[in-house]
């Protein structure tokens, strides 16, 4: 393992600049930081899906991505290095098989919630599509490894259908979106 941290302030951010994994300093504002900043994000509120209280498998897959999600942030952080492979995305692609497999066919929109577990899930799912853009971006002005993009990109299909899981489980239900509701009453 790398250096330990002893202090936790550095004060060399002070001037809006950070540090790369290289040793590169660049301004925080930058499309590298802003694309694992963001891939941090995800990796914070995938952490806030789990203290909901899922199923123990589900636990495992949200850690196991957990711990992908960290690989890619340094992938980001480091440029030039490689993380995320391949076999990540196969890895995503079974789950997504296996989990979407039990679900019924989907006929409608779904709306973010069910249960605050599948609400936070719907969160992550969009924060993973926040950091994909970013990813995008960051990678229309620098080479960046390919698998990036495909990994974030199937992640968030991936935490779709986990908050259809999470919305169902212990009897719960999806809320679905009505396009034939009645007008907003005026009283």
């Amino acid at each position: 393992m790398g250096n330990r941290l002893t202090k936790i302030y550095t004060r060399t951010g002070d001037s809006g600049t950070t540090g790369l994994g290289d040793g590169t300093r660049v301004p925080k504002t930058s499309l590298r930081v802003t694309a694992y900043g963001t891939t941090d994000e995800l990796n914070s509120v995938i952490g806030m899906v789990i203290a909901a209280g899922v199923a123990e498998d589900i636990a495992g897959l949200l850690g196991e991505i957990q711990h992908h999600l960290f690989d890619l942030g340094g992938e980001l952080c480091i440029p030039g290095h490689v993380a995320i492979k391949e076999a990540h995305v196969t890895w995503l692609e079974n789950w997504l098989d296996k989990l979407n497999d039990e679900l019924p066919v989907l006929k409608d929109f779904i709306l973010p919630g069910g249960s605050a577990a599948a609400a936070s899930c719907h969160l992550a799912r969009t924060v993973c599509r926040r950091a994909e853009r970013c990813v995008i971006a960051l990678g229309e002005q620098e080479s960046l490894p390919p698998q990036s993009i495909t990994y974030l990109n199937r992640l968030s299909d991936l935490l779709f259908v986990v908050s259809r899981v999470l919305a169902r489980a212990d009897g719960g239900s999806e809320v679905l979106w009505q396009s034939n509701r009645p007008p907003l009453s005026q009283s």
